[in-house]
């Protein structure tokens, strides 16, 4: 059942902003905003509520495969009662279809407000629980506080409770509204960790003052009452600016930035810092992947890294996926292909529960793509499922020309899902490759995806991610919830992140250094 704290409504606050702001908006933008406030009766909020559910009972593959019916039917039913009254769109999102969704158990379920909404939300500055935290299972480390004058809790901080809560009980709670593969928490404590006042915000709502638990200088703990961070007042404490004269817009970023943000190589010499010369032989390359995007010209990249790790004798190679939330299938296969010593496949068994959306059609997005899709690559079989036949039988063989054949680390963590999931799987194992981080939050016996479109509820416009296909992985272990494993564990450090410290590339240098017994310095620790 949700929290009843979960119901307190920034609704005053918004407004409050809206009204200050729509002087200066368009009125497209002004019409937004008020998308903020705008409350659904009952009957509009059961009347999503029930397409939600229908839709996820008749086309969601895995809607069982963590939760038994019994329970997923108690908390349908629970959650539908506990619509009593009017909700704004934050409402009924956060207290009751993040429960729901999260309830299942797939990284790939979840909601996202209207476009509208988020179109009201850009740019608007909001109260907040003030600290931003990095989040661990016992303790929490200050990175930011948003009340500049606060002396007490500064970046450093440990903190040890909130409120009369626990690290681990707040924990708990937040890790309700954050849909995860199976079991595999890790990355909520990231998603935590990355700002941690928009989740407390959503899930515990606004207060005046938080009694915020902290270990002092002397290691004492210590009670210090925290003032609610407000835009307004901080902005009457900063210096005036000229109003005539606007802030230039930063520049687009060029076509070469945003491919580098998505994937780029670097050397690391034996003995050197990076270079900037190409024409140094041995040594290592990281490869960092961000995502296994369709946009990105991966094939493209990956036929140019690996012919000149071939030209330049390169000898370690670093892989770097801990923030690739996924992408292509065929862009981790087609990595895998330069790495997998033996042939292998994507999945022992990748299927939909349906092959077409019939009435339900009007709700989901790109549906006539989805349902040709659907037509062409799946079939159905004995078991009253539809097969995606390519992912269950293509088998990947090793390629011919560029092949790596030195020793390969893939750096793991909590972001790493579906797709680079995938790949950490295949490559798990394998003599020449260690595997250094911190476990996966996609599953490691498998997860659900293929085709994700959204589905958009008639009223609040509220979109929910629906995907369409299970997929088990090939040689997959036991279906106990968790992601793939590391190999050698690097877990995270209040220290580190204080400083800035990249113990995970760290680790990776240490271990390239102690077995060819070179050293290695870290060109850049982040």
């Amino acid at each position: 059942m949700p929290l009843k704290h979960i119901y307190i409504s920034c609704t005053l606050l918004v407004l409050s902003a809206f009204a200050l702001s729509c002087s200066h908006s368009t009125a497209s933008q002004a019409s937004a905003r008020k998308e903020i406030v705008h409350k659904y009766s009952p009957d509009e909020l059961r009347e999503d509520f029930d397409v939600m559910r229908n839709i996820l009972e008749k086309f969601h593959p895995s809607l069982y495969w963590y939760t038994s019916k019994d329970s997923m039917d108690m908390l349908f039913n629970a959650y539908r009662a506990a619509i009593k009254d009017s909700m704004t769109q934050q409402q009924f999102g956060f207290s009751v279809l993040a429960p729901i969704t999260t309830a299942i158990r797939c990284g790939h379920t979840s909601f996202s407000f209207s476009k509208k909404y988020n179109e009201g939300m850009r740019g608007l500055r909001l109260p907040s629980f003030p600290l931003f935290l990095k989040v661990y299972e016992d303790s929490m480390i200050v990175l930011g506080n948003l009340n500049r004058k606060d002396s007490a809790i500064r970046r450093g901080t440990t903190i040890m409770g909130i409120d009369g809560q626990s690290v681990e009980q707040i924990s708990n709670t937040m890790f309700r509204y954050m849909p995860t593969d199976g079991f595999a928490n890790n990355i909520n404590y990231i998603r935590l960790s990355n700002n941690f006042p928009y989740y407390h915000r959503n899930i515990y709502g606004l207060k005046k003052t938080y009694q915020v638990n902290y270990i002092d200088s002397l290691g004492q703990i210590k009670l210090a009452t925290v003032p609610l961070y407000e835009p307004a007042a901080d902005t009457l404490n900063r210096p005036k600016r000229d109003s005539t004269v606007r802030a230039p817009r930063p520049p687009k970023p060029s076509r070469s930035q945003r491919m580098k943000d998505i994937r780029s190589l670097q050397y690391i010499a034996p003995g050197n810092s990076i270079p900037s010369a190409s024409k140094i032989h041995g040594g290592t390359m990281v490869m960092t992947l961000n995502s296994f995007d369709g946009h990105a010209n991966l094939p493209g990249f990956f036929r140019r890294s690996f012919r000149l790790m071939r030209e330049q004798k390169v000898t370690n190679l670093v892989i770097d996926i801990r923030s690739n939330g996924g992408g292509k299938v065929n862009h981790y296969t087609r990595l895998a292909s330069y790495l997998k010593a033996e042939k292998f496949r994507v999945a022992d068994s990748a299927y939909a529960i349906r092959k077409g959306f019939g009435s339900y059609g009007k709700y989901f997005s790109m549906r006539t793509l989805n349902a040709i899709a659907l037509g062409m690559f799946t079939a159905k079989r004995d078991d009253g499922n539809y097969h995606f036949k390519y992912w269950e039988k293509h088998v990947v063989k090793p390629r011919k020309k560029d092949f790596f054949t030195g020793k390969v680390y893939v750096v793991i963590s909590g972001p790493t899902f579906s797709a680079s999931t995938l790949f950490a799987h295949t490559m798990k194992g394998q003599q020449n490759v260690t595997l250094v981080g911190e476990e996966t939050g996609g599953g490691a016996y498998g997860n659900n995806g293929l085709m994700i479109p959204n589905i958009t509820l008639p009223n609040t416009a509220i979109r929910v991610r629906i995907p369409l296909f299970r997929l088990v992985q090939y040689q997959h272990g036991p279906k106990d919830g968790k992601g793939v494993t590391p190999d050698v564990n690097v877990g995270p450090s209040g220290i580190a992140a204080v400083n800035n410290i990249d113990l995970k590339m760290k680790a990776v240098l240490q271990l390239i250094q102690s077995s060819n017994g070179e050293r290695i310095p870290v060109a850049q620790e982040r």
